[in-house]
């Protein structure tokens, strides 16, 4: 034990390292030191590259402490986890001596350092957990004489440590926090020392002695255990605490996601309930620790740059651990491993069923009560009207202009009212209380709704409830703010009895009731206190609902996320896709933002189906007034089939001879026909389809997409009518640059004349005037030009697929053949058309168009059906009203600047690609070689999510970060996603 001293490293320089390797080793090699607290470290680089690191160890350590730590690199090896042996010196001994020092060599362990990685993905965080437990599960029978020693890092000291070390601190603030933080997590520890688990422990398995090596997600994992100087006796649990304490400051405003870190240990190595309850109160204390240590290395060894470069780190760890309550962080641990102690039982004192709402309260209440709906999924809050700032008082002020006698805010609702939007951090929204809001009125009487001992200060009476039934251990405290100020002592109390008065007022009046643990946090709230979602599975067991006790309907909702993702997956085919490793439950979306069921806002980067935005309250009437009226298909004579025709042909170039449509329901049903329509106009069967490209799911647009990412065989698999032509990529094609056009399109004609030879005349070209697949993509300068001219010059017909890239979203042009100045034969169209309803067409000439009629009669039973032709017309009128097609052109220039303009700064980015509001970031590991950074795009969506932004992958490579948000992206959301993007590549992911 150090006694609160700290311990000075060994005087050893790299030239005495250096002596020492070829005195013991026998090697010449150069020293460079590594850091350490309180030992010196070296890699050694001998003559011939190879690289082995040498420790001089500390003189208090003796040599049963080495034997211990040989051991136990054995007992990880025998349980495969990874660790670098000891090299024995030119005696054999494992443990040298030179000039008085213990020294000792081991392997290299080569890899990277975790703990300058910055972020660590969930996963990153449940493998750390992971290996604590593999450390404690080989540790476990280890038995050795030199194990038993007393040292500073032993957490059963940690608290004395701290003490005997905050002197140090210099800064007076700092170290009072520091000292009542550990004070405070010693107190709960004490009584549950007696029953945590002593064995051998590593002692600091942390991110700093973890090697990481790089896997097939590019992310950084822990890989090789180093530097078991900490090796000794200790409880158990604390190898878990000194584990997730370091993972803290890799995001130190969010600690719960170390509980990742928490419940992977707990899978390998089961808690128990007095160690799940140890824990944070350990972390604490680890971080207390780390400070005052760290702030005494430096008093006593200035010269220490490790010690000097470690201190910001470690006030990170401590300022981590300490931002939310202990007693919170505790049931969070506990709601991780599964230990549930019981809680509120509202049972027994629950209001009868014959009992009026709010009566055991407010016995002398008329009138009617409202519980008012502020969450997601409420209809009051459709049109975009929750992001008014006074959202919640308007809803609560129409109910009162109603005439109700009390408006109840629920207990346990996530308030959309309270998100926020374009903001890396998700909204405090879930209520922790239930707050009733009255109308101006005369003096009311407030009374027990239960037995128990009622304390009032001020405006606040506390009564602590008699419980018949268990409580978790725990007082439960029903608590009523907003009562005419009193102060009276603590007196018992039965159901009925008086507590307290409302005031009489000409203005609207308001109680907060909230029913909480004893233990709970204080909150200090105007209302009900509100927790961001993260928070709620602690507050949820630190608060009750009242609604039982009040006589009022319960309202309490939790994200179930992960049971709606059970219940598509046990109904869903394995080619179902879905986004994301952990996906959030979406069921609203405004604009361009995406709301999940616990009101966190993303901003919607890909859903251009969507094209006007989400939830268009002109989109939204136009369809349920004709579903008011008439639903029928097109065989019927109604004026809105002509009329939406005729606005759809009026969008087609001038003088060009597109002058009819075919309206059906999708993208794939569009290509299908489009590809019908041409070869019965031709009379030919053969389709040019580019490769790498995607057009749909029906049997002949499956037939023309080539994408090997949608499916692995495609270019194996086309049925012989289908040819498959180079696609021009100036990027990552055959030919690169800007002028590659006519390269391209030699391979074209050679194309065509070989399907000449072979007797395959071509019917069709099909193409995507931008490479929608590949991420936005645009052609080479002439291409489609000249690809159409030569496709018309062989007797076949040209289709344009707009159903992704067309209807505005180019911004400089309606469509994007336009940009090529082209006008083709044939125009696909879908997803915006209908902005989230079903449509899509064909729109073409009347000669093509007439020559379907010699394979029978064509019809769709939804496509142009009074349904669609009326929405269909509200979503031109709006984007007409909306100017969205300027919009995209100012908006996306923006976006695309900002996204360039991070290219500068982040290699990771080859490429911007697209134009208006389609584009795509291409993520390379090389700019030279334009190796797909495939797997870092996914990771990198994952973050994107994390931080409030949806973005995902596309192309051939699915290295393609696509970006097609709803064309009324403001220039506040576009900013805010460059920021992230920014953050995600500077941070990690």
């Amino acid at each position: 034990m150090t006694g609160g001293v700290g311990l000075v490293r060994p005087d050893v320089s790299t030239a005495d390292a250096a002596r020492i390797a070829l005195d013991c080793y026998g090697i010449t090699a150069s020293a460079q030191e590594l850091g350490s607290n309180q030992d010196r470290n070296f890699l050694l680089t001998a003559e011939d590259g190879a690289k082995s690191v040498l420790r001089i160890d500390n003189a208090v350590f003796g040599d049963a402490a080495r034997d211990a730590q040989h051991a136990a690199l054995d007992a990880y090896r025998d349980a495969g986890v990874r660790v670098p042996a000891v090299l024995p010196g030119l005696d054999g001994a494992l443990t040298q001596r030179w000039n008085g020092f213990a020294v000792r060599r081991s392997e290299f362990a080569p890899g990277e350092s975790l703990v300058d990685a910055g972020y660590l993905a969930p996963v990153v965080l449940a493998e750390f957990g992971a290996l604590a437990a593999a450390s404690v599960n080989a540790l476990a029978p280890l038995g050795h004489p030199g194990l038993d020693r007393p040292q500073m890092w032993d957490m059963r000291v940690a608290h004395e440590q701290t003490t005997a070390l905050a002197p140090s601190i210099a800064d007076a603030a700092l170290r009072g926090r520091v000292l009542r933080a550990a004070a405070k997590a010693d107190a709960a520890l004490a009584p549950l020392a007696a029953g945590l688990p002593v064995q051998a422990i590593h002692g600091d398995l942390t991110d700093d002695n973890v090697m990481g090596t790089r896997g097939d997600d590019s992310r950084l994992h822990p890989h090789t255990v180093l530097d078991l100087g900490d090796l000794g006796l200790g409880w158990r649990v604390a190898e878990l605490a000194v584990c997730a304490s370091s993972m803290l400051h890799h995001e130190p405003e969010r600690p719960l996601r170390v509980i990742e870190t928490i419940a992977a240990f707990h899978r390998d190595a089961p808690l128990s309930v007095a160690e799940a309850r140890a824990v944070w109160p350990l972390v604490v204390l680890r971080a207390a620790l780390l400070v005052a240590s760290g702030w005494r290395q430096l008093e006593i060894d200035g010269d220490n740059d490790y010690a000097r470069e470690r201190i910001a780190g470690e006030q990170a760890i401590f300022d981590a651990a300490t931002l939310l309550p202990l007693v919170e962080m505790t049931e969070h641990v506990l709601v991780a491993v599964g230990i549930d102690e019981g809680g509120f039982d509202a049972t027994d004192m629950a209001a009868e069923a014959e009992v009026a709402p709010l009566a055991s309260l407010l016995p002398d209440l008329t009138g009617r009560v409202a519980v008012i709906d502020p969450g997601v999924e409420s209809a009051a809050l459709d049109g975009g009207r929750w992001l008014r700032e006074d959202a919640e008082e308007e809803l609560i002020a129409e109910a009162i202009e109603l005439g109700v006698a009390v408006a109840v805010m629920p207990y346990g609702a996530f308030r959309l009212t309270r998100a926020r939007v374009d903001d890396a951090e998700a909204g405090q929204t879930w209520a922790t209380a239930c707050e009733l809001h009255f109308p101006p009125g005369p003096r009311a009487r407030v009374a027990a709704p239960a037995s128990g001992r009622v304390t009032q200060r001020g405006g606040t009476a506390r009564l602590i409830l008699d419980l018949d039934g268990p409580g978790g251990g725990h007082d439960w405290v029903l608590e009523i703010t907003g009562l005419d100020a009193e102060e009276r002592r603590e007196r018992p109390v039965g159901a009925g009895e008086t507590v307290g008065w409302l005031a009489a007022a000409f203005e609207p009046r308001r109680l907060t009731v909230g029913i909480r643990r004893d233990d709970a946090p204080e909150q200090q709230a105007d209302g009900s206190a509100l927790v961001a979602a993260d928070r709620v599975p602690a507050w949820s067991r630190l608060t009750a609902d009242p609604a039982p006790v009040l006589g009022l309907p319960s309202f309490t909702q939790h994200d179930d996320a992960a049971a709606e993702l059970g219940r598509r997956e046990r109904i869903f085919a394995a080619a179902q896709e879905r986004y994301y490793e952990r996906p959030p439950q979406i069921e609203r979306g405004w604009q361009h933002h995406l709301i999940d069921t616990t009101a966190r806002t993303y901003v919607d980067m890909v859903n251009n189906v969507a094209g006007l935005g989400h939830a268009h309250p002109k989109v939204a009437d136009a369809a349920d007034r004709q579903l008011r009226t008439l639903a029928t298909n097109s065989r019927f004579l109604f004026r809105d089939l002509a009329e939406y025709s005729e606005r759809l042909l009026a969008l087609m170039p001038e003088g060009s001879d597109l002058d009819t449509v075919l309206l059906v329901n999708s993208g794939s049903e569009a290509v299908d026909l489009a590809i019908r329509l041409a070869q019965a106009a031709t009379g030919r069967r053969t389709v040019v389809a580019l490769r790498e490209a995607y057009h749909g799911w029906t049997m002949a647009s499956d037939a023309v997409t080539t994408s090997a990412y949608d499916n692995p065989f495609a270019l194996a698999t086309r049925p012989d009518w289908v040819h498959i032509a180079d696609v021009p990529n100036r990027f990552r094609g055959t030919y690169r640059g800007a002028d590659v056009a006519d390269a391209y399109l030699a391979d074209l004609a050679t194309d065509l004349d070989r399907l000449r030879e072979d007797g395959r005349e071509v019917a069709a070209f099909l193409c995507e005037s931008i490479l929608g697949n590949a991420g936005g993509v645009v052609l080479p300068d002439g291409y489609l030009a000249g690809a159409y001219a030569q496709i018309r010059a062989a007797g076949g017909v040209c289709i344009a697929d707009e159903v992704q890239v067309g209807f505005g979203r180019m911004g400089s042009a309606f469509w994007g053949f336009e940009l090529a100045e082209v006008v083709p034969d044939i125009v696909t169209i879908a997803k915006p058309m209908g902005n989230g309803f079903p449509i899509g067409g064909v729109i073409t000439s009347r000669r093509i168009a007439d020559a379907l009629s010699t394979q029978g009669q064509f019809f769709s039973s939804a496509g142009g059906s009074t349904l669609s032709c009326r929405v269909g017309i509200a979503v031109l009128d709006a984007m007409a009203e909306d100017g969205l097609q300027h919009n995209a052109t100012v908006i996306g220039a923006r976006l695309a600047e900002g996204l360039r303009g991070l290219a500068d700064r982040h290699p990771l980015i080859g490429v911007v690609h697209g134009e208006g509001l389609y584009l795509g970031v291409e993520l390379v590991r090389d700019r030279d070689t334009m190796e797909p950074a495939a797997a870092e795009a996914a990771a990198i969506c994952e973050r994107m999510r994390e931080l409030g932004v949806i973005v995902l992958t596309t192309s051939e490579r699915s290295n393609v970060l696509k970006i097609k948000p709803p064309l009324c992206l403001t220039a506040q959301s576009a900013d805010h996603v460059v920021a992230m993007l920014d953050r995600v590549l500077t941070e990690g992911w």
